[in-house]
């Protein structure tokens, strides 16, 4: 297939928190199964989805680090995904 890369969500979209029991998420994102491979991966922002943040993950070949990086550069460049974090004085949770 010639593939430069395999991209993917970073993880699932974030889950409510149940303040009683805890978070019940358990499982693995997108670069899991690259990393226990040996495969290079790398996370960047994707935008957000309810006002919270998801990401996009690449994965690539062995020993093509700089061509990851190139990729994923020039998706930052073209998305402009990112936004800067914001500073709340409260949560609202009681």
């Amino acid at each position: 297939h010639k593939l430069d890369a395999v991209v993917g969500p970073t993880g699932n979209l974030a889950w409510p928190i149940d303040h009683l029991l805890g978070d019940r998420f358990g499982g693995g994102g997108f670069g899991s199964i690259f990393a226990v491979a040996g495969y290079p991966h790398l996370t960047l922002p994707m935008g957000a989805v309810a006002d919270l943040p998801v990401g996009i993950s690449f994965a690539g070949l062995a020993w093509q680090e700089a061509k990851l990086l190139g990729l994923a550069h020039a998706y930052e460049q073209a998305s402009r995904a990112r936004r800067a974090p914001r500073f709340l004085r409260e949560t609202g949770i009681a």
